[in-house]
Formats: C-alpha cells, structure tokens, sequence
C-alpha cells in the first residue's frame, strides 16, 4: 500500500472554503455572473486549487512492466476493441483526468478522490484535441469537469453537463471496471499501465488524503442529503439509470456470483466476486437465458447456458459453434463511496440478497 501523508493538513485547510458564491482565482472559472446551472450554485464548493491546478495528463505515457504497483493497489481498468489498460488510483490521485485514446476512440478517464467514482467518457466533441480539464470546483464533494473546447461544466457522478454552452448534454460512456492490481492483471496479462512518467512532480507513493478512505467520520463537506443506511465511506458497485440508482454490496458476491435482478423496468444481469463487480443490461432475447460466474485462465469471468464463455466486459472469450448468444449492453455504473451515492441518487435501492 502507498503512504499516507500529513499533506491532509493541506488539504483540511483548502478545501474547508465554503463560500455562497464562489469564483476560482487567476484564470479560474468564475460562476457568479453566469445564469444557467443544473446544480444549486450556492452548494459548489472551491478545491483550491483553482482551474487545471491538479493537472490532468494530456500526453500519457504507458508500460507492460510497472515496478511499483503492488497487488492490493486499485486501478481503474478498461477494455475496448482489442486493447486493455490500467489506470493506479495512485496517480489518479493527484491528477484526476486522464485525456487518453483507447481503441482509436478519444476518451477523457476520471476519477474523484473524495468520492471514490471513477468514469470513462466520450470527449465532449467528435475533434480528439478537445479535452477535459479540473476546474477546481466541487459539488457534492464530487469532481467538476470542464471541456476546453467550450469550458462549459460537468458534473462527474450526475453524468451531465450542468453550466455552459453544452449544458444539459449527457456524456457517452465507456465500461471500465474498478479493482485491485493482482485481479487486474490475471484477467489482462496484456495490459498497459499508466506510467508515473506525467511529466509532473508529484510524490506517487505518498497518498494526499490522510485517513479519508477508511474514515466515516471524516468528510470534507457535507453531503446533502446524507443517507446513513450504510457507512460514508463503504465502497459499493451501483447502477445508474438516469435519475435513480440500485446499490450492491462487493461481500454479497464472495466466491463469485451471476445474479438477475430488475430495477426500475429493466433487467440486469450483475456478475462478479468480492473484488471486481461488472454488470448488463438483458434485451428480450438474452433474458431467456441462464449465467453462470465461471473465473477462467482464458480471460473469461462468466458463461451462459449455451456455452458461450465471455470476459468482465461481456466480450466472448469462446462459444460453441453457431451458439454465440447475442451482445450484452454494459449497463452504466461505478464504484463509490456510499455517501456519495446517497447525495446524488437519494432513496438509492440496495440489493439485498
């Protein structure tokens, strides 16, 4: 595990500013003059930090053989069109958005420390040299993005554009799944790795938030509104669809598990263990059949009643002749702290098995 750094002092300082109104300094992003926000503007907090003050990586850099993460280090995976890379919480700490290209497609990877989420979207225009920045503000304790295209603002975990030129457009996505190294890596021996080669001075074994991630008690701002059905900080796997959620536990799926379950209309199929959690929305025609959670060598992590094997991202790893199965569409979700869940998404479902 990295350190943990009296750097929280820092932090606590910086970002207790809780302002009504609030304008970053220098060349930040001003929000008191403009009119039309998705969010309550007296609850968007300034970081500190001001606009690209964490830096996010534009230009990054990738290896095979990363020295330094250890197994129980959490990474943000992803796997599209053939190629798989892993991105350390480590250095997602102390950047937060990662401008990349997966499988030729432009994607803008971010993470929000202080809630937990991490997302893989869409660039906010079909032209790859449009990024995402920080923009040093918060809502919710939640990362606020910014395109650099328009500097309109978005709302990580509302998955929205909430002020600007874009607002109220909704980011695509892409499936990424959150887990440790050594999962990781024995589902994708191939992978890439974001490299601690940014081109920025930052210390990747010291972790800048003190005991935040394992203490409920300790929350930079108060999340409203604030369910406490579970602890602040547990981490669950939810599911997002628009403007409602259903929460599930990591310890209901030790051994690993295939579960169906409905939620709001739909059906799901959610699979995993206690490590890594991926789910699917079931189309009329896959609803007929039966899943199995099946960990293979091969890269596959469940199979159905056809023999079709496929990996944690749905994708079929093999089948039996002519018996495929159709696609499965990856639901939209996350893992999260719960708090964070309980404010964006209140009256969350929790799966209970």
């Amino acid at each position: 595990m990295k350190k943990v750094s009296l750097l929280i002092l820092i932090f606590t300082i910086v970002y207790s500013c809780d302002k009504a109104s609030v304008s970053n300094q220098g060349e930040g992003i001003a929000i008191e003059d403009q009119e039309e926000w998705l969010i309550p503007r007296r609850e968007i907090k300034d970081g500190g930090s001001g606009k690209d003050g964490i830096p996010s990586i534009d230009n990054p850099i990738f290896i095979s053989d990363p020295v330094g993460l250890e197994d129980d280090d959490l990474v943000v995976g992803i796997y599209f069109e053939g190629e798989a890379k892993a991105y350390p919480h480590y250095i997602l700490d102390w950047h937060e958005v990662v401008n990349d290209v997966v499988g030729n497609d432009p994607i803008a990877l971010s993470y929000c420390p202080l809630t937990g989420t991490a997302f893989a979207w869409g660039r906010a225009s079909e032209n790859p040299e449009d990024t995402f920045g920080v923009s040093g503000l918060l809502y919710n304790s939640n990362l606020l993005m910014y395109d650099r295209k328009t500097e309109s603002l978005w709302s990580q975990l509302k998955l929205q554009c909430v002020n600007g030129d874009l607002v109220s457009d909704i980011p695509s996505t892409y499936s990424v799944v959150e887990t440790d190294w050594k999962t990781w890596k024995s589902m994708y021996p191939e992978t890439l790795v974001l490299s601690e080669d940014t081109g920025y001075s930052r210390d990747y074994e010291t972790y800048p938030y003190g005991d935040y991630r394992t203490n409920d008690n300790f929350l930079l701002f108060s999340p409203a509104p604030y369910d406490r059905r579970l602890p602040s900080k547990k981490r669950v796997y939810t599911i997002i669809d628009k403007t409602v959620s259903k929460a599930y536990l990591f310890e209901d799926f030790t051994g690993g598990k295939a579960i169906l379950d409905t939620f709001n209309g739909k059906e799901y199929l959610i699979v995993g263990n206690e490590y890594v959690i991926n789910s699917f929305v079931l189309s009329q025609e896959n609803q007929e059949l039966t899943f199995e959670y099946e960990l293979s060598e091969s890269g596959g992590f469940f199979k159905d009643n056809l023999g079709t094997v496929r990996s944690v991202f749905g994708d079929v790893v093999s089948a039996n002749q002519g018996n495929i199965g159709d696609y499965l569409t990856p639901a939209i979700s996350v893992v999260s702290f719960w708090f964070a869940i309980g404010a964006f998404y209140p009256d969350s479902e929790i799966y209970m098995p």
